[in-house]
């Protein structure tokens, strides 16, 4: 009789603490901010994950917990666990933009003469591809180079179907599919410019160790450096670092993303 009193005393506990919340993070029209790291923490159990690319979480809960989301890029949201959630196959939670300001870019030291070769020559190396945009007006680049995915409707040789896309419109694996691709390309670009600067450079400038990548990933996402990391151009990238420095040091201390840090992350 003890035995089978303390088999259930197990089962139960197993059923209260063996639950697990699943969710999908959204942000209204902004898919980039999805590279962005989204840390999912149980406040009452000191555990945290990290969402993925496509705003999935899966995390140990029971009803009455406080899940809270913080990320870089979105304002900190807390989110009491009830039984219905639970039950649910996925919940659906929305995260808002933490809008900030970017600081105007002075190159005070810089005086264009009019003769290009003479200027480009007299400009740093990280300072070269703003200030050459600027003066020769290039457009920024449009899409990555890659072939376009199969159109759902097709004219050539009279009208057909891509049954694939179409199931892919229908069911989202479309929009999935881009941001796993969008985060691989990202993933490999923030290894190799990590790896050029070295994490001293950026422990220099305040950035923890283990903030780094995360850091990165929010220069990434907040402009266009595509087109010079794909050319290995990572001295260009610089005058863009040090562009959202000031404002990821800010958000740093606002978002306690440092506390989320220093606990168990799965």
């Amino acid at each position: 009789m003890k035995k089978i009193f303390t088999i259930l005393t197990l089962f139960c506990m197993a059923c209260v603490y063996g639950q697990f919340l699943n969710g999908e993070i959204y942000i209204r029209d902004k898919s980039s901010l999805y590279l962005n790291q989204v840390y999912v923490t149980n406040v009452n159990e000191h555990k945290s994950v990290v969402a993925n690319y496509n705003g999935e979480f899966h995390i140990n809960a029971k009803e009455g917990d406080i899940i809270r989301f913080t990320s870089i890029a979105t304002e900190r949201k807390d989110l009491e666990v009830t039984k219905e959630m639970l039950e649910r196959s996925k919940t659906f939670v929305e995260l808002q933009i933490a809008y900030y300001e970017i600081q105007e870019v002075i190159l005070s030291s810089f005086r264009p003469t009019g003769n290009l070769r003479r200027d480009v020559a007299m400009l740093k190396s990280s300072e070269k591809a703003f200030e050459l945009k600027k003066m020769i007006g290039l457009p920024e680049p449009k899409g990555d180079g890659t072939s376009p995915d199969i159109p759902v409707l097709s004219f050539n040789q009279g009208l057909s179907f891509s049954i694939n896309s179409i199931f892919d419109l229908i069911s989202g694996e479309k929009k999935k599919k881009e941001r796993y691709y969008q985060y691989e390309k990202m993933s490999k670009h923030i290894k190799d410019l990590q790896n050029y600067y070295g994490d001293d450079y950026f422990i220099k400038m305040k950035i923890p160790k283990e903030l780094i990548p995360n850091f990165l990933q929010f220069v990434y996402s907040s402009d266009n450096i595509t087109a010079f990391l794909e050319s290995d151009n990572y001295e260009a990238a610089k005058i863009y670092i040090e562009k959202y420095l000031p404002i990821y040091l800010k958000r740093l201390q606002n978002s306690h993303l440092m506390q989320v840090v220093g606990t168990e992350i799965k």
